[in-house]
C-alpha cells in the first residue's frame, strides 16, 4: 500500500486511496510540476513481480494513450518507480453510474439516451483505433454533475491488429455484462462491447441487471442461452424504438447485433423522434441458436475461479439428476417418451404439413438499396415478400433522401414467402435543421444540439434589470438562422441575457436619503452627499444626482447626490441708543478765557 504523502517518480504526491481493483489500486495524487490533481493507478505489489501481469498493465497504457475523446478519461503519463508500475490519468470528480443507479433506480428516458449517446461515441472512437474495452459496466463509467460521462479502466482493453485480436483467451469482464461468446470461451470483438452497452442501457432504464443468479456460472449460462427480457415489461411507457436498440445490441448471435458502435450511436440519435413512435418490434435476421453446451475452459479463460464454480455446478447437477432418475425412473421414461413423441409431431408439422399448407417456398431477399420506397416495395412484392407499414428513417451521407438504405432481413437472405421486410429509408445527409430557439431554455437547447454533435458556444447580451421582455436563462438570439442546416461538428452561438442595474430617478420625493443609501449598498455603489441650503423645498430632499436616471451602474464610479437643508439663521445686532464712547462737549469762550 502506498503511503499518504509519498511521491511517485518524484512528482506525483499521493493524497489518498480512491479505488481498489483486482489488478491495480488507484490513488488521488497531486502533480507537483503542473499543479493539478491526477489519478495514479499503481500495479498491486503481489502482481508487480509477475511478468505477465506487468506486460498486461503496460499494454493498458499503450492502448489508452492513443485515445483522445471527451468521454474517455485522458492518460497523462506512464512509468516505473522503484519497482512500482504506474500510469497517471485525468482525475474526474464524479460518481460512478453504478452508484447513481443504486441511489435513484431507473433513470428517465432523455437521461438514458444522452448517456448512451456519449458512451457509444466514446466506444466508437476506441474501436476506430482498434481497441476493445472488454469490461463495459456502470462501475467503469463516471458521471459529472453537468451530465457528462467518462468511461475509464481500459485495463483489460485489447488492441486489434489488422482487425484480429492479439489476445483471445481471456474472459475478464464482469459476468453481469459478459457477452455470450466470451462466456463460452471465445475471443472478444467490437460486437462484444456492443452487447455490454446494451446490458448497461437495460440497467439504466430498469434499475436492475437483466440476468441474475446464485453464482457467476449460473449468470454466464443465462448470458449464453436466455433471451434479453423486455424493458417494456418493467415500464410500459418505454417506446418500442428504445427496446429495439437493446434487442439489437443484446442479440445472442453477433450477426444480429449492430455492425458497429457508431451504427448504434446513429440509431440512438433518432430513437425518441416522432417518426419512430409506431415502430414495430425488431426481428432478428439470423437464428438466435442456443450456444453449444458450456465447455470446460482453462483457468486463464475464466476469471476469478469461474472454472471451479462451473465444475462444482456440473457435479451437483449430475448428482441431482442421478438421484432423481433412481427414485422416479418410470415417471422419467414416461415424460421422455411424451417429449419424444411431441418432438416427432412438431418435426413432421414443420417439415411436411406446414410447407404443404403455406407453400413453404423460400425466396432470396433482393437488393433494393438506393431504390425509391415505391420501387423497392414493388420488387419485394414481386418475389412474394411483404413490406412493413412503417419504415425506419436513418441519416445517410451516401444514399439520397427518400431512397432505401437496406432491409431487414438483409439482401441475399433466404426467407419464406410472405415474410415481412423492414425498409431503412435515408433522410439524407446527417444534418440538423436549426429552429428558432429564442425564448427557449438555454441548457435544454444546448443538450439537444450537443446530442446531434453540434458545437454550442454561449455568449451574453446586456439587458437592464427593469427589462421584462427577457428572462434569465433563456435564449435571446442565435448566430444561425432558423431553417438553416448544420452538419456534425458545426458551430452555433446562442446568446443569453446578462442583466445590469440602472440608476433610478432619485430627485424630488421619489427617494429619501436613507433609501438612496440602501439602494447604493445593494448595488455596490459609493454614495457621496453634498448639502445645499434652500427655502424652496423641504429638508433632506434630493435636489440632483451626478449619474443621470436610466444610465448603467458602474460600481467603480461614486454617486454624488445634492441634498436640501434649511438655511442657517444668522442674528443681526440691534443699534444702541447710548454711544459706545461719551462725546466731549465743546467749551464756551468764557470758560476758556484766562481769569483776570
Amino acid at each position: 500500500m502506498i503511503a499518504r504523502g509519498q511521491k511517485i517518480n518524484d512528482r506525483y504526491q499521493i493524497i489518498r486511496l480512491i479505488g481498489e481493483g483486482g489488478m491495480a489500486n488507484v490513488y488521488l495524487a497531486h502533480d507537483t510540476i503542473l499543479d493539478r490533481d491526477v489519478a495514479v493507478k499503481i500495479l498491486r505489489g503481489d502482481l508487480a513481480g509477475d511478468e505477465k501481469f506487468v506486460k498486461k498493465f503496460q499494454r493498458e497504457a499503450i492502448s489508452a494513450s492513443s485515445l483522445n475523446h471527451p468521454n474517455i478519461v485522458e492518460l497523462y503519463d506512464v512509468g516505473e518507480d522503484n519497482g512500482e508500475y504506474f500510469i497517471v490519468m485525468e482525475y474526474v470528480e464524479g460518481k460512478t453510474l453504478k452508484s447513481l443507479i443504486k441511489k435513484r433506480g431507473a433513470l428517465t428516458l432523455p437521461e438514458v439516451v444522452d448517456i448512451m449517446l456519449q458512451l457509444t461515441s466514446a466506444i466508437a472512437h476506441a474501436h476506430d483505433s482498434y481497441i476493445i474495452h472488454r469490461d463495459i459496466k456502470p462501475q467503469n463509467v463516471l458521471i459529472l454533475d453537468n451530465g457528462m460521462v467518462k468511461i475509464t479502466d481500459f485495463g483489460i482493453a485489447t488492441a486489434l491488429n489488422n482487425h484480429e485480436l492479439t489476445e483471445t483467451n481471456s474472459i475478464m469482464g464482469s459476468v453481469h455484462y459478459l457477452p455470450p461468446e466470451q462466456a463460452n470461451g471465445n475471443g472478444a470483438t467490437v460486437k462484444s462491447d456492443i452487447y455490454s452497452l446494451g446490458i448497461l442501457m437495460f440497467e439504466l432504464l430498469t434499475g436492475r441487471v437483466p440476468f441474475k443468479g446464485d453464482n457467476a456460472v449460473e449468470i454466464a449460462i443465462k448470458q449464453m442461452k436466455t433471451p434479453i427480457p423486455s424493458v417494456r415489461k418493467y415500464n410500459e411507457d418505454i417506446p418500442q424504438s428504445v427496446e429495439n436498440v437493446i434487442l439489437r445490441a443484446c442479440a445472442k448471435n453477433p450477426k444480429n447485433r449492430y455492425d458497429s458502435a457508431r451504427e448504434m450511436h446513429d440509431d440512438l440519435k433518432t430513437v425518441l423522434s416522432k417518426d419512430r413512435e409506431d415502430e414495430e418490434k425488431w426481428v432478428y435476421a439470423y437464428p438466435e441458436n442456443e450456444l453449444e453446451e458450456t465447455k470446460k475452459l482453462s483457468r486463464e479463460e475464466l476469471n476469478k475461479g469461474l472454472l471451479d464454480e462451473l465444475e462444482n455446478e456440473e457435479e451437483s447437477r449430475s448428482k441431482r439428476k442421478k438421484d432423481k432418475k433412481e427414485k422416479k425412473l418410470n415417471t422419467g421414461l414416461m415424460i421422455a417418451g411424451s417429449i419424444f413423441a411431441t418432438l416427432v409431431i412438431v418435426f413432421i408439422a414443420i417439415f411436411f404439413l406446414i410447407p404443404k399448407i403455406t407453400g413453404g417456398k423460400e425466396v432470396k431477399v433482393p437488393d433494393v438499396s438506393k431504390m425509391t420506397v415505391e420501387k423497392a416495395k414493388e420488387k419485394l412484392e414481386d418475389v412474394g415478400l411483404e413490406v412493413t407499414s412503417k419504415d425506419i428513417k436513418q441519416a445517410n451521407d451516401k444514399i439520397k433522401k427518400g431512397r432505401v438504405i437496406k432491409t431487414n432481413p438483409e439482401e441475399g437472405r433466404s426467407v419464406k414467402k410472405g415474410t415481412k421486410i423492414q425498409l431503412y429509408v435515408s433522410t439524407g445527409t446527417n444534418k440538423v435543421e436549426i429552429e428558432d430557439y429564442t425564448g427557449m431554455n438555454y441548457y435544454e437547447v444546448e443538450a439537444m444540439l450537443k446530442a446531434s454533435d453540434i458545437t454550442v458556444e454561449r455568449e451574453t447580451r446586456e439587458y437592464a434589470e427593469s427589462d421584462t421582455s427577457v428572462k434569465a436563462g433563456t435564449i435571446v438570439d442565435q448566430s444561425v438562422k432558423a431553417g438553416e442546416e448544420l452538419e456534425k461538428g458545426d458551430h452555433i452561438t446562442l446568446y443569453v441575457p446578462e442583466f445590469y442595474a440602472e440608476y433610478p430617478d432619485f430627485i424630488g420625493e421619489n427617494y429619501t436619503i436613507s433609501q438612496v443609501e440602501a439602494w447604493a449598498s445593494k448595488h455596490g455603489v459609493t454614495v457621496e452627499k453634498n448639502y445645499r441650503e434652500t427655502d424652496d423645498v423641504e429638508p433632506n430632499m434630493i435636489l440632483s444626482q451626478s449619474r443621470p436616471a436610466g444610465t448603467k451602474v458602474n460600481t467603480s464610479v461614486p454617486l454624488t447626490v445634492t441634498v436640501s437643508k434649511k438655511p442657517e439663521v444668522v442674528e443681526t445686532p440691534t443699534p444702541s441708543l447710548t454711544p459706545d464712547k461719551e462725546e466731549e462737549t465743546p467749551s464756551s469762550p468764557e470758560s476758556t478765557a484766562p481769569i483776570e
